[in-house]
């Protein structure tokens, strides 16, 4: 004999237990079904372990959509304060670290232990492990059949996410059931993901693997650019660290990203300024602004690239925009031009005070605009979030119910509707639970 729910829940993630745990203790009944035998690992790893489960500064214009309004009514009643009531009445001690990401004390554990305790203060019948193989409509009941049998229910919430962190358990489950009932979906992709490069022009900076500074990262036009400043990280393929996993949720393919490797200084001021009398080689002076690794093999890459024009130095920055490194001096132009000497100066070796201003000025403008095409992503296995997912124009931003589907709701990251790092994909999940949780209906 098949159960009968009032409402069936699947994904027991953060949106899903937040979901199911309200709507319980408004005295529905509510089954929460998830494949994976422990539960909610996103939750538990997320964070470094002590689950990033907030933003202080959370906002509409912190996410990402093809429908940027959409989540404006479920953050506004349902804010990062409201949920910080909520942690203190389990007692979970937090702590802030930057710009508003707020962390537990102790582990996720306690974020976990908190929404399990939560739902079963509502009565939310688990279901876990347990596969659902079908999902269908039978007059005004979903159909649900799952490895522990037959469940029916008068509404159906999608909360199982995307298909980030695939090593989890995580699918495509919810967008294939939201295709099923004719919900359009926007393209996914992995987001606050890594970027890779071409292997043989990332080579010579795959070497500096483990290097990390803060940037700027910026993708986009002009003055319209999305910018982050943030910790940049060099990696065997790429790059990673916060400011990529930012710039990522922007990036498309065939598009370049810009860095800014001295973003708190007026690097051209900085370099004329030390220009005079100075014996110290250029790698020294860099060393003292960037690790001694990076400040050798940027260089070293510079040398292979153009020569300063008579154009002058915007000609060679802007020439040198098309490929990593880029920026080389003629020794005649540096004033150590003598018989038998080579043709060109290593511009590492070069004394400051025998580097022309025109030199200075290129590499300068160089440091601060460092053009990188990127070939891709590090894909869904070390990506946070998927971007994309259903189509919210689709969907009720209030109570995140399909309008041409009563009885369906999508919310969490299944949704297209994707945060920045930094807390606030849990925020949306906790905002998108709550609007469902308070939506669903006894008797459907």
């Amino acid at each position: 004999m098949a159960e009968v729910y009032d409402a069936a829940v699947i994904g027991a993630g953060a949106a899903g237990m937040m979901a199911a745990a309200v709507a319980g203790q408004r005295g529905l009944r509510v089954a929460l079904l998830d494949h994976a035998a422990k539960l909610a690992e996103k939750i538990r790893i997320s964070g470094g372990g002590r689950c990033n489960f907030t933003n202080l500064g959370t906002g509409p214009g912190n996410f990402l959509s093809q429908n940027p309004n959409f989540c404006r009514s479920a953050l506004a009643a349902y804010t990062p304060r409201d949920f910080l009531d909520l942690l203190r009445r389990h007692g979970i001690a937090w702590h802030e670290k930057h710009k508003g990401q707020l962390f537990c004390n102790d582990s996720s554990e306690s974020v976990i232990r908190m929404l399990r305790a939560e739902c079963d203060a509502g009565g939310v019948a688990w279901r876990m492990p347990c596969t659902v193989e079908s999902v269908a409509r039978d007059g005004e009941l979903f159909v649900l059949r799952t490895s522990a049998g037959e469940i029916r229910a008068a509404q159906l919430v999608l909360a199982c996410g995307g298909m980030a962190v695939p090593q989890v358990g995580a699918t495509d489950f919810a967008l294939r059931v939201a295709r099923q009932f004719g919900l359009k979906i926007v393209e996914p992709r992995p987001a606050l993901v890594p970027l890779v490069f071409d292997a043989q022009q990332w080579q010579p900076y795959g070497a500096l693997s483990g290097v990390a500074l803060e940037a700027g990262v910026s993708h986009g036009p002009g003055k319209h650019a999305t910018r982050f400043l943030e910790d940049l990280l060099f990696t065997h393929r790429g790059l990673s660290g916060p400011a990529i996993l930012q710039i990522s949720s922007f990036w498309s393919p065939g598009e370049p990203i810009v860095l800014d490797l001295a973003p708190e200084l007026d690097l051209e001021r900085e370099l004329l300024a030390a220009k005079p009398g100075n014996r110290q080689q250029l790698h020294s002076v860099l060393s003292a602004l960037w690790p001694r690794r990076l400040a050798e093999q940027w260089l070293a890459q510079a040398d292979e690239g153009i020569r300063v024009s008579p154009g002058g130095a915007g000609d060679a920055a802007q020439a040198a925009a098309a490929r990593p490194g880029a920026i080389r001096a003629d020794a005649a132009q540096a004033g150590t031009a003598r018989a038998g000497a080579a043709p060109a100066a290593s511009l590492a070796a070069m004394r400051m005070a025998d580097i022309p201003d025109k030199l200075l000025r290129a590499l300068a403008a160089r440091i601060h605009r460092w053009e990188l095409l990127p070939t891709g992503t590090a894909g869904y296995k070390k990506a946070e979030v998927m971007r994309g997912g259903v189509d919210t124009r689709a969907i009720d931003q209030k109570s995140m119910q399909a309008r041409a589907m009563p009885g369906l709701y999508v919310i969490g990251e299944a949704l297209d509707v994707t945060g920045w790092l930094g807390g606030y994909n849990f925020q949306w999940a906790w905002a998108s639970g709550m609007a469902c949780g308070k939506a669903l209906r006894a008797g459907g």
